[in-house]
């Protein structure tokens, strides 16, 4: 009997420490949004699950603030580190704010990347665009031009001001206006935060502010639903047309009825999945982030880091009455 009973013991004591190794062997890669709740972040989230599904052994920790800001993401890096997560990746609300918090989490030897909106070079070590930053920025543009032959005023509703990703849209935005769209007059730049409730003020306010405004361009998922509700309740449609970057599934009432002509994005479930690629190629020593590094992104493709150390996954796609119906279902 006591045979058994050593015996069992030593099986019990190997399977924990099997268990233990398992466990241990597990990445947990932490994908930090600009805010919870919003429909482009949570597609991102389904993307992240499915490559760590791929890839096998990875724990993904989706997180963020219940609004966006940069001090709501530095708590929760602050968290991150002091649960010794082996990678976070972020899409951040401020470039600067966040660096010295991902400086410390680099230092204790966390993988860290930005993806969607970056981070200064010294607080990750790459960043992933989701397309390149000048084409966005004609593409916002010509997504209102293309349907205004004549010309006209347009308003820009952006997230916040220190979002990184939108102001380098916006910055290529006016750097292309006098080359390619000399007719179109930009009369201003608001910014509703990514807040609903704010988007949907500042909308009005370009309304009243602006009466000759013919179109409303939002580089954002949140204004853009925000401002196409807008001109839909005041009864504008026809008047001015609301177009930017929106999410399908939730912008196809807005092509339906008629509030907008077009808009544009790329796939958020790929990005999800993207950052998680990298950031795990990165963690577990697959690749190196050098300047001219060719990097898989799995099924997405493969991706070459700048002299920042930044790359572009995929160009903006266009959705319209003719296939908003078919991409509505996917994302």
């Amino acid at each position: 009997m006591a045979f058994w009973k050593k015996l069992f013991a030593t099986a019990a004591i190997t399977t924990a420490m099997l268990t233990g190794a398992a466990q241990a062997d597990e990445v947990k890669i932490a994908l930090v949004v600009k805010s919870l709740g919003n429909g482009f972040f949570d597609a991102a989230a389904k993307g992240a699950e499915e490559a760590a599904e791929e890839i096998g052994d990875v724990e993904i920790i989706y997180t963020g603030p219940t609004s966006a800001t940069a001090e709501g993401q530095i708590e929760i890096v602050n968290s991150l580190i002091a649960q010794q997560v082996d990678a976070i990746a972020i899409s951040a609300n401020d470039p600067d704010a966040l660096v010295p918090a991902l400086k410390k989490a680099m230092a204790r030897g966390i993988t860290v990347i930005s993806w969607d909106s970056g981070v200064a070079p010294e607080g990750r070590e790459v960043h992933l665009n989701p397309s390149d930053t000048d084409l966005i920025g004609e593409t916002i543009i010509k997504l209102a031009a293309d349907y205004l032959p004549d010309g006209g005023d347009v308003a820009i509703l952006s997230a916040s001001s220190t979002a990184t990703n939108q102001n380098a849209w916006i910055d290529a935005a006016k750097q292309v206006l006098p080359e390619k769209f000399p007719d179109i007059n930009l009369v201003a730049v608001v910014y509703g935060d990514d807040d609903s409730v704010k988007s949907t003020n500042e909308a009005k306010g370009l309304i009243a502010s602006y009466p000759d405004l013919d179109a409303i361009i939002a580089p954002t998922t949140v204004g853009v639903v925000s401002a196409a509700q807008v001109v839909t309740d005041m009864d504008l449609i026809g008047e001015i047309n609301v177009t930017g970057l929106a999410l399908p599934s939730e912008f196809k009432q807005f092509i339906d009825n008629g509030a907008s002509q077009a808009v544009a994005l790329w796939n958020p479930i790929d990005l999800g999945y993207s950052a998680v690629y990298l950031a795990h190629s990165l963690a577990t020593d697959q690749a190196e982030a050098e300047p001219g590094a060719t990097l898989s992104i799995g099924r997405v493709g493969e991706v070459t880091l700048d002299e920042n150390n930044a790359a572009a996954m995929a160009p903006p796609f266009q959705f319209d009455e003719s296939n908003i119906d078919e991409f509505s279902k996917i994302y």
